[in-house]
């Protein structure tokens, strides 16, 4: 018997015991007959699972909130939330109070049914004022809540402006009185605050002071002062005109003309040198002295050239001479003279005295003639320009230029002379070069130094958008999280435990018992070595083989007593 093995009828698997109970068949059933701590467990988890998930749908349909109105005042901010919960909505008050949320889909439909009930009405009120005037008011409180309001309207317009946080206006409105021969003049005062990196330019300013002249009656728009939050004054002062001190205007004009000869040069040399190798700067000497000069000249009448007579004045005087002795001394020339006669027609007899006068003796003849001729008179009055260039410094910087060479190494090359000279003159041209008026440019070419970036290396634990990121997505990751431990920890292993046991696998039955010598015959018909039941390692697989052509003995010993062992149990 050493060498050969007896043959046995062949095993069977054995049948199950008799006292085992009967798996339920309905899955129901099965979980009726859980123990009273796995149905604790499985109902814990179902009902921890429902409230992760109604968490997690009220977390997803929270609506979102924005900001209804910010920097109210107490009055303002209780009236409004007193509407709101009137009108069943929703509010949320922002870090610090200073604004309150709403729903985003709520916005403006609130917006526009508050305003239909005057809210918010700010701290400044307008000419609802008047709406509220008591019986018996008296001319003096009736003027001042007219002045109220007539503030409140122009604060109210002025903060409408885009740039304009607040105002504050503040007028001054004089009593007009009749019996005053010289009335006062109203004036106004405006406070701006302005939001942080906003500015107004003077076409806006204009607007303002125009806004609040012409509401006021009688005020000019000299007459109204605005300033800002830093206390500057942003309108001209006259003052500081008639003191002959640059205003805002004279040096915005400078700014102008520095600016624009500056996007000449510019423009002119940037398609040469590019873009970002070229810097320029340019600096304007404006005269804004105002000067008059009038000059008389007078051109004397003289040469050939005709002269225009303005008056002339002709007079002639004849008176005779000294009477002169003639005739012979005696008694006849001591004779009276005889009578002088006129006749009509004829030659008047000359007058004699005492008959001593000659016929012949001469007279004295006089004339006089004026003539008075018009003067030329040239009357030249000379303004002199305000505004115009004295004199022009420009300054210019061009980078060297780049080369790369067959290696593909870049290197910088400096500007020949002749280059900056042509670049020179065209910058001389380009700005209106004048030697007499004492201009001076000036282009050099030096190398730039690049700019280099610092990278902030943000941890991304502190990275601001992985932080937000997280902070919205930590609620639902957790509740998630605590949802897959439950599903896998609590009602995973109680359904497990509600589930029939899968049924056993049967066992291969053996035939019989061979000889140590003889082949082992082969299991389901398949050929070669019996089929295992389970995947064996092929290393491990290989080693068995080896040991069983070696030592078959061995190995139909360990077999039997298996056998042997299966059989009994």
């Amino acid at each position: 018997m050493d060498n050969a093995v007896a043959l046995q009828p062949p095993l069977t698997p054995a049948a199950p015991a008799a006292d085992l109970a009967v798996a339920p068949a309905g899955f129901g059933a099965r979980v009726a007959a859980l123990p009273m701590k796995a149905k604790i467990s499985a109902g814990a988890g179902i009902a921890a699972l429902l409230a992760i998930v109604v968490a997690l749908s009220l977390w997803s349909s929270k609506p979102d909130y924005k900001v209804l109105y910010a920097n109210l005042s107490d009055k303002d901010g209780g009236a409004i939330i007193s509407q709101l919960s009137q009108m069943n909505v929703p509010y949320q008050h922002a870090e610090g109070g200073g604004a309150i949320l709403v729903p985003a889909d709520k916005v403006h439909d609130l917006r526009l049914k508050l305003a239909s009930q005057g809210l918010p009405k700010g701290s400044t009120v307008g000419f609802e004022l008047m709406d509220n005037a008591k019986f018996g008011i008296t001319q003096f409180q009736e003027r001042l809540t007219f002045q109220r309001g007539l503030e409140g309207e122009l604060t109210r317009s002025i903060g409408a402006l885009s740039a304009v946080q607040s105002a504050r206006v503040h007028l001054a409105l004089p009593n007009q009185n009749g019996f005053f021969r010289e009335q006062q003049k109203p004036s106004a005062s405006v406070l701006l605050t302005l939001y942080p990196g906003r500015t107004l330019d003077r076409a806006q300013l204009a607007g303002i002071v125009h806004l609040v002249s012409s509401s006021v009656p009688e005020l000019a728009p000299k007459a109204v002062s605005i300033i800002d939050q830093d206390g500057a004054l942003l309108t001209e002062n006259p003052d500081a005109q008639n003191q002959g001190s640059l205003d805002a205007k004279q040096l915005q004009y400078v700014s102008q003309i520095e600016a624009s000869y500056t996007r000449r040069i510019m423009d002119l040399l940037e398609p040469v040198v590019g873009r970002d190798n070229l810097r320029a700067q340019v600096t304007a000497e404006i005269d804004f002295s105002q000067s008059e000069s009038t000059s008389e000249q007078f051109r004397p009448n003289q040469g050939n050239e005709p002269a225009a007579v303005r008056s002339q004045q002709t007079s002639e005087s004849n008176q005779p001479g000294a009477a002169v002795p003639t005739g012979v001394p005696g008694a006849t020339t001591n004779q009276p003279p005889v009578p002088a006669t006129a006749p009509i027609n004829g030659t008047a007899q000359q007058l004699q005295a005492a008959g001593n006068v000659a016929p012949g003796a001469a007279g004295t003849a006089k004339r006089d003639a004026i003539t008075n001729y018009e003067v030329d008179k040239t009357v030249r009055v000379t303004r002199n320009a305000t505004g115009s260039v004295k004199r022009i410094n420009a300054a210019v910087v061009i980078n060297h230029r780049t080369s790369t060479n067959a290696a593909g190494k870049t290197s910088t090359v400096p500007l020949s002379e002749e280059e900056l000279q042509k670049l020179t003159t065209l910058v001389q041209e380009t700005v209106g070069y004048s030697q007499e008026r004492g201009d001076s440019v000036k282009v050099v070419n030096a190398p730039f130094q690049a700019e280099k970036v610092e990278t902030t290396d943000t941890p991304i634990w502190k990275d601001p958008q992985i932080l937000a990121l997280l902070q919205s997505a930590a609620i639902p990751g957790a509740l998630t999280l605590l949802a897959l431990i439950i599903v896998f920890g609590v009602i995973r292993p109680a359904i497990k435990a509600a589930n029939p046991p899968p049924p056993e696998p049967a066992r291969p039955a053996l035939d019989a018992v061979v000889a140590d010598t003889e082949v082992l015959p082969p299991l389901d018909g398949a050929p070669g070595a019996p089929m295992l039941a389970a995947p064996v390692a092929t290393e491990r697989l290989d080693h068995a083989r080896q040991l069983a052509r070696d030592n078959p003995a061995a190995v139909a010993n360990i077999v039997r007593n298996w056998v042997s062992k299966e059989a009994g149990a």
